[in-house]
């Protein structure tokens, strides 16, 4: 069982920038600790600033930086970055073209029972409103590595969602078929397509698994890269499907569900069942706990798929 948190995979990878490029520079808002980057702030003092639970001063001041040619990485709870810096996110990064990559850490339901204040369902329906806002939701700690190294090279803003809790692998170390903003087939079907993004691929390729045992041919297309989303690939993976299925830890409105059934809807029209939390505050108790009671877990998502055939 994995015991890395995807945070922490994006913590090395910014130190081994960062010694490399004097210009890598990590803002953080009182989220040094939950971030994972207190090793980072220890190492590359010159190279990290703290500015204390003031999410709006984070991203405009690092998109300050960023226009004098710092590669600033501003990192902070996805809930309140995505909602409390609103206006900054939109109108200093991505308005202004800046070189910001914006973290929302702990995101989804990943505070458990700290509840609706803590939980960000919002954010990938928010982010990706924004023109010029890229969005993704690494699936595991290989991906998040991968992402974070193609990240630290680019000079375009963007916004990065991470879990707060070790997720199991779903690739291996060392031969990660990453490339930048193409959807990942993890495995091929003929019956049934599922269309998943961040920690919601593991359950997804689970339940492929579970539904190949009763005869149903289900494959798997990781959706890391959520906006641009890889719609040559989606058409392709969707092509000859009598269903295809989203699954998100996110509100049924604006994420992954409704951006693929525009995409099959204007191009190779086919029945979309979407996957998702309520439209509701969400129960409070861990992450396993709430996607099990919201059919967001392997089981649940091959009996909406097994209902869904009948």
């Amino acid at each position: 069982m994995n015991k890395i948190a995807n945070r922490a995979v994006m913590c090395e990878v910014l130190k081994e920038a960062a010694a490399r490029d004097r210009n890598v520079v990590v803002l953080c808002s009182d989220s040094r600790g939950s971030g994972s980057m207190t090793s980072y702030a220890e190492a590359f003092p010159s190279q990290f600033v703290e500015m204390g639970i003031a999410e709006q001063s984070l991203v405009s001041t690092a998109a300050g930086l960023a226009s004098c040619g710092k590669r600033a990485f501003a990192i902070s709870p996805a809930s309140f970055l995505s909602t409390r810096s609103y206006e900054q996110c939109k109108v200093d990064c991505a308005y202004s073209g800046t070189n910001v990559k914006l973290i929302g850490i702990s995101g989804g339901v990943s505070y458990g029972a700290l509840g609706m204040t803590h939980h960000s369902a919002q954010d990938i329906a928010a982010m990706s409103a924004i023109p010029g806002m890229r969005v993704y939701l690494p699936s595991d700690r290989h991906q998040t590595r991968k992402l974070f190294e193609a990240l630290v090279k680019d000079d375009q803003t963007a916004y990065v969602r991470l879990g707060r809790n070790p997720v199991e692998d779903i690739y291996e170390e060392g031969s990660v078929p990453f490339e930048m903003d193409r959807a990942t087939v993890l495995c091929e079907g003929t019956d049934v397509l599922l269309v998943a993004c961040g920690e919601m691929v593991k359950p997804a390729k689970d339940a492929a698994a579970l539904l190949a045992a009763g005869g149903v041919s289900a494959g798997v297309l990781d959706m890391y890269c959520v906006k641009p989303l890889d719609r040559e690939g989606l058409l392709s993976a969707a092509a000859g499907k009598k269903l295809v299925v989203t699954v998100e830890e996110h509100a049924p409105f604006g994420g992954l569900g409704s951006m693929v059934c525009q995409v099959t809807a204007g191009a190779d029209p086919r029945r979309v069942i979407c996957l998702a939390l309520p439209d509701a505050p969400v129960i409070t108790g861990t992450s396993a706990e709430v996607f099990r009671h919201y059919g967001l877990d392997a089981e649940g998502i091959a009996r909406a798929v097994k209902g869904a055939l009948l």
